[in-house]
């Protein structure tokens, strides 16, 4: 296996370990040598792990490569998560406890490299925080108040500001550190499946209108299932069902995140899970997993300071860019000329490290590929907005929509169908809709989108209320499943 070990510069890690790589973000991100293997393990030694930064992409990439990286994303959102230090607290409270209890001093630092404690006085307690946070460089503080210990704060460190009498046992620890390993196993029991759907209302560009709500509330009966409609507020009575059904829009950087994957940590059957949400969210990850497995996909390159440059003549113009987390065509702009390009860039820039660019496609319509399960539900011709390039149009405090037109999955050519399958297979079994373009011959993928819509009236006018009790059967499969009742 190859280990690479990931740094924002080259300088940064100053230890020569046998058999480690050490290269910088910039061209583990850029240099495609570094996309080919499965056989390799990254360890993100960047010095941070902020969201869209160089730290951020090497994790989400090394996991579109199937790098294993070490943090991963989920462990970098719980390391930024405000209810952390309350988290740690719960879990691991009577280990803070026990751990200093000989300790006479008011406060004490923990310096923890690759799950080891620097003073190897509070290993037992330095094993479990990164088991928890699976982090290269942790550091934690923690004071006694009230004849008890607390945790302060803890956050990820940077192996370029390691102590010098720390470095030989950092570069230590690291050589121990060679395998891991991480099982959850819960099973919710109840008699009668439980179903929380995760919706507003008040929210316009939901994935569902009221009266398909409505739908997926009855087919849950029909398949002899309580399902309940619940919002944000509610979030504390995940535990009382067996299952979450997101149907809000859903980002990394927002409270749909955080619930799934609560939800999951709890044992409870989720969809949109959290891994799904992480993968779909950022079009950075999906355009590398896509062309890593050779999906076909419009003509891309991921954009930063250094090669503004070369999109011009790598995708020509027209052409578009990407905001990497966009949805709902919001952070997707079409440049016509060289000074727009430029300006374009530079405010897209400002707000990630990476942007990605493709070249235009016109087509009169979208493909839409809804996949559950592994398995074609629905399929959608969603038609450019009148005047406009995109399906949606947004016009100040306005937007406007193409029409939608509903087909059975036997009226879609089988190249349509097939991609959008091995596509969204790539990011898991959950519920995802594939948005394809069909020029002549050639279909390629534009993006998967982690929450289709579905709503009455539109998606549903081939299938009717079978649709959503498809949907509904695969909850109440899996519910069962993880019951222990069907094999």
């Amino acid at each position: 296996m190859n280990i690479l070990f990931v740094v924002s510069q080259q300088q940064d890690w100053p230890s020569d370990i046998p058999g480690v790589t050490v290269i910088p973000a910039q061209t583990y991100l850029m240099d495609p040598a570094y996309g080919d293997s499965n056989s390799t393990k990254v360890f993100n030694l960047c010095r941070t792990y902020r969201y869209q930064s160089d730290g951020y992409y090497v994790s989400l990439l090394a996991e579109a490569r199937g790098h294993q990286p070490l943090p991963d994303v989920e462990a970098m959102k719980s390391l930024q998560s405000e209810s952390l230090v309350q988290d740690i607290t719960e879990k691991l409270g009577n280990l803070i406890d026990c751990s200093f209890a000989r300790d006479s001093v008011d406060f004490i630092d923990l310096n923890i490299y690759f799950g080891r404690d620097a003073d190897q006085r509070h290993q037992p307690l330095a094993d479990a925080l990164f088991k928890m946070l699976r982090t290269p460089v942790l550091h934690a503080r923690f004071e006694r108040a009230n004849e008890r210990w607390h945790l302060c704060g803890i956050y990820s460190g940077s192996v370029r500001d390691i102590a010098q009498h720390d470095r030989e046992f950092a570069a230590q620890a690291a050589i121990d550190f060679l395998h891991e390993q991480k099982i959850r196993s819960t099973t919710p029991a109840s008699k009668k499946p439980s179903l929380a759907i995760l919706y507003d209302a008040e929210r316009s560009e939901c994935p569902s209108n009221a009266e398909a709500m409505r739908k997926f509330v009855d087919a849950a009966s029909v398949l002899d299932m309580h399902a309940e409609l619940i919002a944000r507020k509610d979030a504390c009575r995940l535990a009382d069902f067996d299952a979450l059904f997101i149907r809000e829009t859903t980002n990394v950087n927002h409270y749909t995140y955080q619930l799934s994957r609560q939800a999951a940590d709890s044992g409870l059957v989720v969809i949109d899970d959290p891994d799904s949400i992480l993968r779909c969210t950022n079009k950075i990850y999906l355009a590398e997993l896509l062309a890593r497995h050779h999906i076909p996909i419009p003509k891309t390159m991921v954009v930063h300071q250094g090669n503004v440059d070369q999109i011009v003549p790598t995708l020509g113009l027209p052409c578009i860019l990407k905001q990497p987390d966009s949805a709902f065509s919001l952070g997707v702009v079409k440049v016509e000329s060289e000074q727009q390009l430029l300006s374009k860039v530079s405010e897209l820039l400002r707000e990630s490290e990476l942007v990605l660019a493709q070249e235009f496609l016109p087509t009169e319509f979208d493909w839409r590929i809804a996949v559950l399960d592994r398995r074609p539900l629905f399929v959608c011709k969603y038609y450019m907005a009148p005047g406009h390039w995109q399906i949606i149009k947004h016009e100040s405090q306005h937007s406007y929509e193409g029409r939608t037109e509903a087909l059975s999955v036997g009226e879609a050519p089988d190249e349509v169908i097939n991609t959008a399958v091995a596509a969204a297979n790539l990011i898991g079994d959950g519920f995802y809709g594939v948005d394809l373009k069909q020029t002549g011959n050639q279909v390629c993928v534009i993006e998967i989108n982690d929450n289709p819509n579905v709503d009455a009236g539109n998606e549903d006018a081939v299938l009717g209320d079978a649709l959503y009790r498809e949907v509904m059967g695969v909850f109440r499969k899996r519910i069962e499943a993880r019951r222990g009742n069907v094999t």
